[in-house]
């Protein structure tokens, strides 16, 4: 495999025609940050302009694919800033994060997740977002962003598995999906041996790849039209304004929370939380 270009976050790797995006923030479990963020869409426009590939892999390098966004990065209201100069820089960073999450599904070029260890909050939405999501054995899902007062930035899961798991889920803020469960609500296509994950995600790839390239941009294209008819992008839209909303107000609650969260780690603000539900 050559390694054709050195970044911080991530590596990129070409390997015949297929393209190895790698999450590289192992000791941090590759929470996804602004840097993250920028080095991946600058890969994506490398992949999908080299002709040479034909299908791009996400992947995560040590312990796990990713645990998420990166908690660090919210923007905080500076003191008596306007309302809505913070709404509006909350909804310039939600949809930075956001355009990162649909390029994946509105790649030109096939995109296959695969997934080990946990995978959770926005990465989850990511590995959704790619055409083909792959999980290891043990690998857990799930969105905890309500846990910490925040909304979901592609609400991709509605329509992938339906309102009733998605709210099962969303609501809950649980991360102890499993993968077998994430199967059988359609999350991922198949799991595999950890041993045997990114070996299925190449034959998988190479088998995409043989195809003939125009036939397979124009179906995953119309079955991605098929989506927007049924009104899935307008719908991602209004949630992203949704988030907006969660992200920018504030209240006696969250107020608290973030001061512990700040202060004492999540887990001890998780437990205050816990503690005062009366």
């Amino acid at each position: 495999m050559a390694r054709d270009t050195d970044y911080q976050f991530i590596r990129y790797a070409v390997e015949g025609p297929l393209a190895w995006l790698s999450l590289n923030r192992p000791d941090k479990l590759n929470a996804i940050h602004a840097g993250m963020i920028e080095e991946l869409n600058a890969a994506l426009d490398q992949a999908q302009s080299d002709a040479a590939v034909r299908v791009i892999i996400l992947r995560g390098e040590g312990r796990a694919f990713s645990a998420g966004f990166d908690l660090d990065m919210g923007i905080e209201p500076a003191a008596g800033q306007d309302p809505q100069t913070y709404q509006a820089a909350i909804r310039r960073e939600l949809t930075r994060d956001f355009d990162l999450i649909m390029r994946f599904w509105d790649c030109p070029k096939p995109t296959i997740a695969a997934v080990h260890t946990y995978c959770l909050g926005s990465a989850m939405e990511m590995a959704a977002a790619c055409d083909v999501t792959l999980a290891a054995e043990g690998c857990r899902f799930g969105a905890p962003e309500v846990r910490f007062g925040s909304g979901i930035v592609a609400l991709l899961l509605p329509w992938l598995c339906g309102p009733k798991r998605a709210k099962e889920l969303l609501l809950s803020g649980t991360d102890q999906v499993t993968a077998r469960q994430a199967e059988a609500w359609g999350l991922v296509n198949r799991v595999v041996a950890a041993t045997q994950l990114h070996e299925t995600a190449r034959q998988l790839a190479m088998d995409i790849a043989v195809n003939d390239p125009l036939a397979v941009r124009l179906t995953k294209q119309a079955i991605n039209r098929g989506m927007d008819t049924a009104g899935m992008r307008q719908a991602l839209r209004d949630a992203l304004e949704i988030d907006v909303e969660i992200e920018s107000t504030d209240t006696a609650e969250s107020r608290q929370f973030n001061t512990i969260l700040a202060t004492q780690g999540a887990r001890a603000a998780i437990a205050w939380r816990r503690a005062n539900l009366g």
